[in-house]
């Protein structure tokens, strides 16, 4: 395990996982860029560790700001060893009942911010030759739900660009960990959340969604203080973990139902290969 001292560039710390993170690398001796859009809700942390903490308001659909913000913590502290993509919220509506801004913005936020500061970040990490990108995906970046389309949509390709970024990295000495979280007690589903306009008709969908999360189902973000420690202290970190309990067993469930439905349907497959040339 490797625990040096490390320096975190951390999205969305206002609350929940990222001020969770950002907690828990100040209180070990490490040192954080804190970024949020509301710089005001990072006073508590610049008071409590002074000159260890970044404050930085942060934008992360805005390209050129993250440019900026990633390049003044990395001059700022001289390096940069685990960037943190959290910035992200719930965008509930079915499908048909989310509008086109909606639906932009939640691409806007949750994938492009993502895409963003991993970009800003990738030359300052590879030219150390060290570092590691943590991607805050969700069980919905695996599976997906009523109500909840375009929030899977986003998680799904941060799912798939990060797959890309681990292998075109790997040879820089360099990592990528995907965290796919449970339902936790922060404030995903409430106020910063966006519900879209809803439809009559979509309500036995609604209601078949909230019948899923039963007593037991909801975690303790402050329990994944040492999770995500232990995930950035590792030598060889995970390319995809779970937080939260039970987690495998949903997706072994769900990607056998994947798979007894391709392998039903592999003749048709396999004839719409045509005739090999």
């Amino acid at each position: 395990m490797t625990t040096q001292q490390k320096v975190w560039f951390i999205t969305g710390t206002s609350r929940g996982f990222g001020r969770e993170w950002a907690e828990a690398a100040l209180e070990r001796g490490d040192r954080v860029a804190a970024t949020a859009r509301n710089i005001e809700s990072l006073k508590a942390l610049t008071d409590s560790y002074g000159d260890r903490v970044l404050a930085l308001q942060l934008d992360v659909t805005d390209k050129a700001a993250v440019d900026t913000a990633v390049a003044h913590a990395h001059e700022h502290f001289g390096r940069l060893d685990v960037v943190v993509n959290n910035a992200g919220y719930g965008l509930f509506g079915t499908i048909e009942e989310v509008s086109e801004d909606e639906a932009r913005a939640q691409i806007e936020t949750n994938l492009f911010g993502a895409l963003w500061v991993t970009k800003a970040a990738l030359p300052i990490l590879r030219a150390q030759g060290s570092g590691h990108f943590v991607q805050v995906s969700s069980i919905g970046g695996l599976m997906a739900f009523p109500n909840l389309g375009l929030y899977h949509a986003s998680k799904w390709a941060v799912e798939a660009f990060s797959q890309s970024l681990a292998l075109e990295v790997a040879p820089f000495g360099l990592h990528v960990t995907i965290v796919e979280p449970t339902g936790y007690s922060t404030d995903w589903s409430g106020d910063s959340a966006v519900n879209a306009t809803p439809i009559d008709v979509y309500e036995p969908a609604r209601a078949a969604r909230a019948a899923r999360v039963k007593p037991g189902m909801v975690g303790d973000p402050t329990a994944t203080r040492e999770a995500i420690l232990a995930i950035v202290d590792a030598d060889e970190p995970p390319l995809r973990v779970f937080f939260g309990r039970g987690q495998v067993e949903r997706i072994e469930e769900e990607y056998g139902k994947r798979l007894d439905t391709w392998h039903a349907w592999k003749d048709l497959s396999e004839r719409a290969h045509g005739s090999a040339q």
